[in-house]
């Protein structure tokens, strides 16, 4: 491999690790990082988020680029709109939760985080199915074969992965240090689920509206 592909592959490392800090994933994977009290169950919340959205560019950047083909504009915005509703679902679902929280989660926390790897999955497998399109774009942009585009698709999910463990886990630590004071714990948690459904809803609006998801669609 020569200096130029392993140039362009650090490139794509330190991409994915700026693509896992984008507001729409950070938003979205802390409604469920913030929920535990251990920083390593948090850590691990952003590495399923990971490789849930790697999967996703490795399989659906791989089928396109076989195929010599792109997404259109009109599905690449469709499904960035399905990632506007789900932050909205998840902040509705995290103020919701909120009725459930009491001091004593320590039993059943083991058992709950296990389904928060497999949300964190899903949600970066959604994650990543939205942004396939321009991550094609961008390979193909950048290397010249198939067996190049998903080495760097690769590297790049290498990057998302680390990314959004250093997220996961820097944004965890006030939750988890307030996790005594049983009244601000909550109070962080809520504001956490109010600024996920805020930002769902603005995202969804300048999808539809602003960048004219909705005329292509009427």
């Amino acid at each position: 491999m020569d200096a130029g592909i392993l140039s362009v592959l650090a490139i794509g490392f330190l991409l994915g690790i700026k693509h896992a800090l984008e507001p729409d994933h950070v938003i979205a994977v802390s409604t469920i990082a913030i929920k535990s009290k251990h920083i390593v169950k948090s850590a691990f919340s952003g590495v399923f988020w990971g490789i849930g959205h790697s999967l996703t560019l490795f399989i659906v950047g791989f089928i396109l680029m076989a195929m010599r083909s792109e997404m259109t504009e009109k599905w690449a915005m469709s499904l960035e709109f399905l990632v506007g509703v789900m932050i909205v679902v998840l902040g509705v679902n995290t103020i919701i939760s909120l009725r459930s929280i009491h001091t004593n989660v320590d039993a059943k926390e083991s058992q709950h985080f296990h389904g928060s790897y497999r949300k964190s999955l899903l949600i970066g497998f959604i994650h990543g199915l939205a942004g396939s399109g321009a991550m094609v774009v961008l390979t193909m942009s950048t290397v010249n074969s198939i067996s190049e585009g998903l080495i760097y698709i690769v590297v790049f999910g290498v990057g998302t992965v680390i990314g959004m463990l250093c997220f996961t886990t820097f944004i965890s630590i006030p939750f988890i240090l307030s996790s005594s004071r049983f009244k601000l714990n909550r109070v962080l948690i809520g504001a956490t689920g109010i600024i996920s459904a805020v930002f769902g809803l603005y995202y969804m609006y300048n999808l539809g509206v602003n960048e004219g998801l909705f005329g292509l669609w009427v």
